[in-house]
Parts: C-alpha cells; sequence; structure tokens
C-alpha cells in the first residue's frame, strides 16, 4: 500500500487545498489513492481535468481514484460518468475530516461515491492550518472563500458558494506560526480577496487586516496579497501601500477588459477609467509598484474596436505580468447566450494581448539593471524581486534567506545577479 497522490489543477488557493487535503488523507490513513482537484475556470480547464485523469488511470490501475475541486461542484455528472472515476467530492467535503475518515474506512461501501452538497448553504470558512507549500521561503494562508457577485462570465461562485472570511484572530495567530517555523514571507489568498470581512462583525476590509497582521506581527519580513478586485479597494489598505515597505509592492488585479461595454455585459463594478486612475493612484504611493492582470480576450460581442481598449490598457495601466485568458463559454453562465466571436479572431486576439504582455515585461527588467533589490530565495538560484520578478544567481545562495543584490542583467523573462 501506498500514501496517496494529488493532482492539482487551476488557482493558488486550489493549490493550498490541495496541501490541506494531503495532511487531511494522512491523518485518515487513506492509502493507495490517487486524487484530482480540478478548477472550472473554463472549459479548457475541464477538459484538461479529464485527460489527467484517463492518464492517472492508466498510470494506477489499482489505485482509487477521486475527483474533487471546482469543476467537480460545478458538474459531477461530468467525472461520475467516467470510467475511470471511483468517487466525486465537491468543494465542501474536500476539506472535511470526516470524508477523508469515510473513504479511508470503506471507500465502496457505505461511503457513497458521489459527495457533492449545496455549496450555496455554506457559511463559514474555516482556517486551514498547513505550514505553508511551494518552497520553504513563502507560506500561503487562506483568509478567504466564495464569490458574492455574478459576473456574466464567471462560473466559479457555483463552485465555490458565497463569501465567507477567516476572523482575524485565526489568520494573525496561522501567520505567527509560520513566522516562528522559519517563513520569510506570506502571501494572502482567497477568491475574491477584498470582499474579506464583509460577513464578519463590524465588517472590516481587507486593508484592516493587513495593517493588523503587519502591526501585531513585526518579525514578518514580507506580507504580499494575491489576486484583488481594484474598484474594492479601501482606504487602510491604500494607507498601507503607501507607508509600509514590508507589504510587498506587486498587486494582481481583476481587471478582465479594457472596454466600458463589455465591462458593463461582463457585469463588472469598474469601468476603464476607475482601473487607470487605481493604477495611477497606487504608483504614487508606491513608484516601486508593479502590476499583474486578468484580461479576456474574445468575450462575446466584442468587436475589434473594444478589443483594441484591452490592448490599449495594458500600457494605460502600465500592467507587467498578463493572464491572458482567451474567452471560453461556460454552460449556465449568462455570458454563453451572448452573441461569440469567432474562434480565430478570439486566438489572435489573445496572442496580442500576449504579445504586449511580453513587452511590458521586457522593459520592466530593463529598468531593473544596475539596482539593488531585496531577494527571497526560492531555491539555491533563483528568487524573487519584492515585485515578484525572478532573479536568477551565478552562485548558490541559501534557500528561504533574503539576499541583498544588485542586478546585473537579463535573461528572458529573468534578471540574473
Amino acid at each position: 500500500m501506498s500514501a496517496p497522490t494529488f493532482s492539482n489543477h487551476g488557482c493558488r488557493l486550489n493549490a493550498y487545498e490541495t496541501e490541506a487535503m494531503r495532511e487531511l488523507a494522512q491523518e485518515a490513513g487513506l492509502q493507495n489513492a490517487v486524487i484530482v482537484n480540478t478548477c472550472a475556470v473554463t472549459a479548457e480547464a475541464v477538459r484538461k481535468a479529464r485527460q489527467d485523469i484517463r492518464k492517472l488511470r492508466r498510470a494506477n490501475p489499482e489505485a482509487r481514484l477521486i475527483v474533487t475541486g471546482c469543476a467537480a461542484q460545478t458538474e459531477p455528472d461530468t467525472f461520475t460518468s467516467m470510467e475511470e472515476v471511483d468517487a466525486v467530492i465537491g468543494n465542501t467535503e474536500k476539506m472535511q475530516g470526516a470524508t477523508w475518515q469515510g473513504l479511508a474506512a470503506d471507500f465502496i461501501g457505505e461511503t457513497e461515491a458521489v459527495q457533492v452538497d449545496d455549496i450555496m448553504s455554506v457559511t463559514e470558512t474555516a482556517g486551514h492550518l498547513i505550514d505553508g507549500f511551494g518552497t520553504r521561503s513563502r507560506a500561503y494562508v487562506q483568509v478567504q472563500n466564495g464569490c458574492d457577485h455574478r459576473c456574466t462570465f464567471c462560473i466559479i461562485p457555483y463552485g465555490r458558494g458565497n463569501s465567507r472570511s477567516v476572523p482575524a484572530g485565526v489568520v494573525v495567530d496561522q501567520i505567527k506560526r509560520l513566522v516562528d517555523k522559519g517563513f520569510n514571507e506570506v502571501v494572502l489568498t482567497g477568491v475574491d480577496l477584498t470582499s474579506w470581512g464583509a460577513d464578519l462583525p463590524g465588517e472590516p476590509k481587507l486593508g484592516d487586516l493587513v495593517m493588523r497582521i503587519l502591526k501585531l506581527i513585526p518579525d514578518l519580513p514580507r506580507l504580499r496579497i494575491s489576486s484583488i478586485d481594484s474598484i474594492e479597494v479601501d482606504d487602510n489598505l491604500m494607507q498601507a501601500i503607501a507607508t509600509e515597505p514590508r507589504l510587498m509592492p506587486h498587486l494582481h488585479l481583476s481587471l478582465q477588459h479594457g472596454d466600458d461595454m463589455i465591462l458593463k455585459r461582463m457585469k463588472r463594478r469598474h469601468l476603464r477609467d476607475d482601473a487607470i486612475r487605481f493604477t495611477q493612484d497606487a504608483k504614487a504611493l508606491r513608484p516601486d509598484m508593479t502590476f499583474g492582470a486578468d484580461i479576456i480576450a474574445g468575450f462575446p460581442t466584442e468587436t475589434d474596436a473594444m478589443f483594441q481598449n484591452s490592448l490599449k490598457l495594458v500600457q494605460d495601466c502600465d500592467l507587467t505580468w498578463l493572464h491572458v485568458f482567451p474567452y471560453s463559454a461556460r454552460q449556465g453562465t449568462p455570458a454563453a447566450r451572448m452573441p461569440a466571436v469567432n474562434g480565430a479572431d478570439i486566438k489572435l486576439r489573445a496572442a496580442a494581448l500576449r504579445a504586449a504582455g511580453d513587452a511590458q515585461v521586457k522593459a520592466h527588467l530593463s529598468q531593473q539593471v544596475g539596482q539593488r533589490h531585496n531577494v527571497l530565495m526560492e531555491n539555491a538560484t533563483m528568487g524573487r524581486t519584492p515585485q515578484f520578478t525572478e532573479v536568477v544567481f551565478d552562485v548558490p545562495q541559501t534557500e528561504g534567506a533574503i539576499v541583498h543584490a544588485q542586478i546585473k542583467g537579463t535573461q528572458g523573462q529573468q534578471l540574473t545577479a
């Protein structure tokens, strides 16, 4: 018998939860199982999950194959109909110890092969206390789950449920433990991070949480926040950007598009000028700030002129790290019923966005040559600047250490030191 193996798809939060599941499965004593944690953000993500499942079954013919994650939550029938799959469990069930105890004790008998409840009925998110993952230098802490918004293209609320926040005290206690274990950087993660606190007493904001962490944990060298919705950024978060050097100067923005009509059809809560104003304000407060962004190419009804507004947004917001998503219709979403853009045009527009992003990365890298940065080492020869730029070293460094280094040059999409 062997310990279970995991295959993770999708976002950083999924990766965090995969590590939490690994601990739950180990505590339960589950053996000889393969667990696939799926993503539902696009139809392509679901296709890749199905492909991975078939590949894993061929490689592990005797193992129990369990499917979970957002795609399992939103379309369980897709996976229960696959002959390779033994069990399907939902996003709530996957984080419960009882689920894994049941799977370990009696996989075929009393344990139901399909355990997917109504995600919308979930009202709390527990802080899953894991030691961190990815590298020995950086730990991820889930502070929020779910989303109360209903963007017309997005299936994720139906996979994650409504927004739920982890109380600030629980978050602070966990980060203290991580710092005591030697982690030099903590990343706050969630599905809709800027909605943190709306369901807690007093309705605190994300900025309140950030300021509280930095105040109560003076030994934490670096705090990073993952993807945010810029229109929901509060005054305290802007104050933290301006006054807290331990808050890293890199923000990944959920922008999605650069044309006002498309933003309205997406049911987003911001317009083009809101995005530009936010990035300008943040840069004014913190000149070394860099931005990443999610942008969708080929959303239904998108004309070439509308797409050009997205393309121009890359420079207007001074975006550096782009996540470009060719539009993919998700069954059950309003956008899936809108007039579609030609598939070939979608590919061309996505390629143009990626090329614009590559040009921005090149410009950013060239600006760093000759500068000095505090680099957090992810392994012996590669670390990241506060702006999340990769730096490659000629001489091995201590993994997990923060190294003060001078940037000598560039190498592809990396800096050299």
